[in-house]
């Protein structure tokens, strides 16, 4: 009991991180827009890069350093995923770097971003081509 307890009560610190970090980015990238226009999607790429700072942050203080383990699903999973997946991908990234695996780590970032990318497109197609 204890454990679905547990795992029960994790879920709901990711949704809660998750609600929180969407709302920021949300929020984010509203005021770039109204800053900056809507020309360009800074506000996406000021998430993707402030969330990835903060998840480099996150994971040397929450995980390296073993501190605040219950933090971890809440903050880098809930708040950062929420805010930006990108924070994710650049911490996966990282790690295989640093293991010495820089042709899986080549592979991982333009992979990622090509088959994102074309995945969008097709999805833009699919849609477009079905429903418009």
């Amino acid at each position: 009991m204890i454990g679905i307890w547990h795992m029960l009560n994790t879920f709901g610190l990711v949704a809660l991180g998750g609600a929180i970090g969407a709302m920021l980015r949300y929020g984010v990238v509203l005021t770039s827009v109204r800053i900056m226009g809507p020309g360009f999607p800074m506000g996406t790429m000021i998430v993707n890069v402030v969330g990835s700072f903060v998840m480099g942050i996150a994971a040397v203080l929450l995980m390296q350093r073993g501190q605040g383990n219950g933090l971890v699903p809440f903050v880098m999973v809930g708040v950062l995923g929420g805010f930006t997946t990108f924070s994710s991908f650049s911490l996966d990234a990282m790690i295989l770097l640093e293991k010495g695996k820089m042709a899986a780590a080549a592979t991982y970032v333009f992979g990622s971003a090509g088959f994102s990318i074309t995945a969008l497109f097709l999805g833009f197609f699919l849609a477009r081509s079905i429903w418009i």
